[in-house]
């Protein structure tokens, strides 16, 4: 059974990339570009080393009603499929490559960036939607919590990213038996 699963995480783990690969595209090149360009600023989620509340309150106001509108009915609804896709990905893609790692505390931390990752991302997410949704009234401890946890997924992205090549590192260096522990 557990070869079988084992398998099975490949195929998954490319099944996600390809549909987290979609969507991103998606976000990168329709909703956010087209953010972008309305406001005349970057957009929240590409801002990994956060921002404060002068910026927060310059991108809301550039963007408008039909801005911030657009915000919510079109980027947000993307990027609440985007965290769980990438996670899945990242996720399967360590577990696939770590199933024949002697120690597994490599695989299980760099889940564990995944996930973390993916719930920053919708913490992230929950921030926005309260900014927009309370503009003009906006509180800086909100703002403040929403960069924080943007920096945070970027920060926990990266590390499940390396986690993820370092782990396909470590697998095409092993011996090609199955070792599962």
């Amino acid at each position: 059974m557990h070869r079988t699963l084992s398998k099975q995480t490949g195929k998954i783990a490319i099944g996600a990339a390809l549909l987290a690969t979609s969507v991103y595209v998606a976000m990168v090149s329709v909703t956010l570009a087209h953010l972008e360009f309305v406001s005349g600023q970057v957009p929240f989620d590409m801002r990994p080393f956060g921002y404060g509340p002068m910026d927060a309150a310059t991108l809301l106001d550039s963007l408008g009603a039909e801005g911030r509108e657009y915000y919510l009915s079109r980027q947000i609804p993307l990027d609440t499929l985007y965290p769980a896709l990438l996670a899945l990905t990242l996720s399967s893609a360590i577990c696939w490559f770590g199933r024949r790692m002697p120690n597994r505390r490599l695989v299980h931390l760099g889940v564990a960036f995944a996930v973390g990752s993916a719930l920053f991302d919708y913490a992230e997410n929950l921030g926005i939607v309260a900014m927009i949704s309370g503009w003009p009234d906006l509180s800086g401890s909100l703002v403040y919590a929403t960069s924080t946890a943007t920096i945070a997924k970027s920060f926990m992205t990266t590390l499940a990213v390396l986690f993820a090549l370092a782990t396909a590192f470590i697998w095409v260096r092993l011996p090609k038996t199955d070792t599962v522990t």
